[in-house]
């Protein structure tokens, strides 16, 4: 086993059979998350569900593999490629046909969901990156299998990548689908001839040499092993989760936590072993400086945090999985290596996924898991300082418990000032802490206390003080907070750190329309209107309720009716103890709890005069909303001369061309709104009440567009009060569709980069 040949037989084919299953493998995930967006909406949670179920399928393919190892390659070879031949039978990928939800039972369909549409294709090409390393190695000039699985993880990453880069914008899903299943016929072909290139191999443990001898790995050490996968696993979902609630919703956000996760493997399990020692030495530095901002909940952040956020977990992950890599076994114990290690990656996605979410009403378990990595972590000293004074042990710990006890203080004096608002002085107390922290890398004890102690003191006391007033919920949908701000006569309730609704708490404007609702709105100037044009009899259909703002556009004789996906926003609605709108304005209004494509799909046709969809959580697309056939289901909906009114107000996204294809290709009339910006606001008592938006109005004739708009005003006029514009039109603008959607052609670069708003 020593004797490494790097021209051994077929050396050349492991490696590119575990880069297609890879590939294959990572490029399926989204493409089924597509598939499953029209029944499940683009919540981080569904995500974080989906990747759970991808976990357990690579812990059961993992486990097959340790199973299968204990027999001859030539067998090994039949079975599997057996298994890959009967998997086939799912192929083309396609979505199970499964009866939709009850409200609140999300995070247990998704799961059975894709384990119906995917499990068995899943579960047969996540068993070959295990089996082709133990198949290489049974070979004796092959060498070390373990740098073949960090092939496997570019593999994963290639594929990953190259779906929304490549794959999702040049073809259709049911194209995709069968070009997958081409490249699932070569990865069959493949391993094929892998096995037949070890055809005459014995099962590893049966081969002769020094390392065959090593002992069955203790419970300890195996608990090592999972505990330190399940960090890096965790802290990627809980990234991802705590990026897109806490700092900011940047399209395609999930892609980047799990990508980087990948590579972090291709790092730690290659040859580039400096590479990863330097990784590990910054690795406390970086837990202080960014990991520091863990439980911080008051406000939002700039792209810069959420890279630095990145960067954190990252680079933790590279830390725990070269030391991982540094624990493992011999060969004949490959497959036990791979099976704990995918058995601690399910551990720490059924914490960050599942649990997390039914124990903590925050993201608690991002920091609770920042926490952790620096339990794992190997802690060199950056500065040695009891080495360099040739201090004894006893003296070292001495000093380490007085600078303990000055961090306690720290800590203490950036509560108050936190709590007191004093941002500028709680820096120069947290420089002390970080410090501190940097000082005591060599004391394990001391370095958690201290990075406990930096969160607490950045907002963590904050954080931890909301979850005892009740104002703060989560859901499978979100963290929703209520917040009361007396001196501005408000109530805001913020969905992560992104503005969700406000209501004025002075009496006289109570029930006064806020934020993206105001009258000078695309939707205020509707809903004004709804009795000109409808009636007073009109019936409106809302999609999206929030704080229930529009609610109170509601006139005697109306009937209206309110689609909501997440129960928890509609008890936060429904309660006149942290919002009257419904109370007060529409408390016999129906809220239909469910996606609401698929709830208004359920209804006879002709309902609405107005239907007005306003369905974003923060900038996240709800991609499945927009396609032809949703715009299909609004327009069955509708009764003849009906009003479709679309919100697409977005940092990131230009929604404009989506919506003016579609309109061009029913033949309808189109205009938008675009709202003045907070800062055009004159009346001083709306300013920080009213925010800038953008409304779409669709109907099917330009007369009852006419009747609505008063007439279509030009481009250069459309900040002025009142006024509906014309569409921006892009020639060559591909129709969105479930089948075919992409957002990169609707992207705003140039908004990555900025402040929230």
């Amino acid at each position: 086993m020593t004797n490494r040949d790097v021209s051994s037989p077929r050396r050349w084919l492991f490696v590119l059979t575990i880069l297609v299953g890879s590939f294959l493998l990572f490029l399926v995930q989204p493409m089924v998350a597509r598939m499953v967006l029209p029944r499940l909406g683009g919540a981080p949670a569904v995500w974080n569900s989906a990747m759970l179920v991808y976990q357990a399928l690579l812990l059961g393919g993992y486990a097959y593999a340790h199973w299968l190892g204990r027999f001859a390659v030539r067998r090994q070879a039949a079975v599997h490629v057996a298994l890959l031949i009967v998997a086939a039978l799912w192929l083309p990928i396609g979505i199970a046909s499964l009866a939709p939800p009850a409200p609140g039972q999300e995070a247990l369909w998704v799961p059975l969901l894709l384990l119906a549409s995917i499990g068995p294709v899943f579960f047969a090409v996540s068993a070959q990156a295990p089996l082709m390393q133990r198949w290489f190695a049974a070979d004796a000039r092959a060498g070390d299998p373990y740098y073949l699985y960090a092939a496997s993880n570019l593999g994963s990453f290639a594929g990953l990548i190259s779906y929304p880069a490549l794959v999702e914008p040049a073809m259709p899903l049911a194209t995709q689908s069968w070009l997958w299943t081409a490249g699932y016929g070569v990865l069959v072909l493949l391993v094929a001839a892998s096995g037949a290139a070890r055809w005459r191999g014995e099962a590893v443990h049966e081969t002769e040499g020094v390392a065959a001898a090593e002992p069955r790995p203790t419970l300890r050490r195996q608990l090592h092993w999972l505990l330190l996968a399940a960090v890096p696993s965790g802290l990627m979902l809980s990234t991802t989760t705590h990026l897109t609630t806490d700092i900011v919703a940047m399209p395609l956000l999930w892609v980047l936590p799990l990508g980087l996760y990948l590579l972090s493997f291709v790092i730690a399990f290659s040859t580039a072993e400096r590479l990863t020692q330097i990784f590990t030495t910054i690795a406390p530095a970086v837990l202080l400086s960014v990991g520091g901002l863990a439980l911080l909940s008051t406000s939002g952040g700039t792209m810069l945090v959420a890279f630095a956020a990145l960067a954190m977990q990252f680079i933790v992950a590279v830390a725990l999985h070269g030391y991982l890599y540094h624990l493992r076994p011999a060969t004949q114990h490959l497959t036990l290596f791979y099976l704990v290690m995918s058995a601690g990656g399910v551990l720490g996605g059924l914490f960050a996924a599942l649990f997390a979410p039914l124990l903590f009403d925050w993201v608690y378990e991002h920091p609770l898991l920042v926490l952790a990595a620096a339990m794992l972590l190997p802690l060199p000293a950056l500065f040695p300082w009891d080495k360099w004074a040739k201090l004894s042990p006893a003296t070292a710990r001495t000093i380490v418990a007085a600078l303990m006890g000055v961090a306690a203080f720290a800590c203490w004096k950036m509560v108050q000032l936190w709590l007191g608002r004093i941002e500028g002085e709680v820096a120069m107390w947290g420089v002390l802490l970080f410090v501190i922290g940097l000082l005591v890398i060599g004391w394990r004890w001391a370095f958690v206390l201290a990075l406990a102690m930096l969160m607490l003191g950045v907002g963590g006391w904050d954080t931890l003080q909301e979850s005892f007033t009740g104002n703060r919920v989560r859901s499978y949908f979100g963290v929703y907070t209520v917040t009361d701000y007396p001196a501005d006569n408000q109530r805001r309730l913020a969905h992560g750190t992104t503005l969700h609704g406000l209501q004025r708490t002075d009496a006289p404007h109570r029930l006064e329309p806020t934020t993206y609702y105001g009258h000078q709105s695309g939707v205020g100037l509707t809903l004004d209107k709804a009795e000109m044009l409808a009636g007073p009899d009109a019936s409106v259909g809302l999609v999206g309720l929030g704080a229930g703002t529009l609610s109170c556009y509601r006139k005697p004789g109306q009937r209206w009716t309110i689609f909501e996906i997440d129960p928890a926003m509609a008890e936060i609605a429904r309660d006149p103890s942290k919002f009257t709108f419904i109370s007060e304005c529409a408390a016999d209004v129906p809220i239909v709890i469910g996606d609401a494509r698929l709830q208004i799909a359920k209804l006879p046709p002709a309902q609405f005069d107005i239907l007005v969809i306003d369905a974003f959580s923060s900038d996240a697309i709800p991609l499945h909303l927009l396609t032809a056939e949703a715009i299909g289901i609004y327009a069955r909906a509708l009764k003849p001369g009906g009003v479709l009114l679309i919100h697409i107000s977005n940092r990131f996204f230009d929604l404009e061309p989506v919506l003016s294809t579609e309109a061009r290709a029913r033949g309808w009339s189109a205009a938008i709104r675009m709202d003045s910006s907070p800062d055009d606001v004159t009346a001083p008592e709306d300013i920080g009440v009213l925010t800038g938006s953008n409304w779409v109005a669709l109907t099917a004739t330009p007369e009852r567009l006419q009747q609505l708009t008063g007439g279509l005003k030009p481009r250069e006029d459309s900040k002025a009060d009142g006024v509906w514009v014309p569409l921006k039109q892009r020639p060559g603008f591909q129709r969105w569709t479930d089948d075919y959607a992409s957002t990169l052609p609707v992207l705003l670069w140039g908004h990555l980069i900025g402040n929230r708003e």
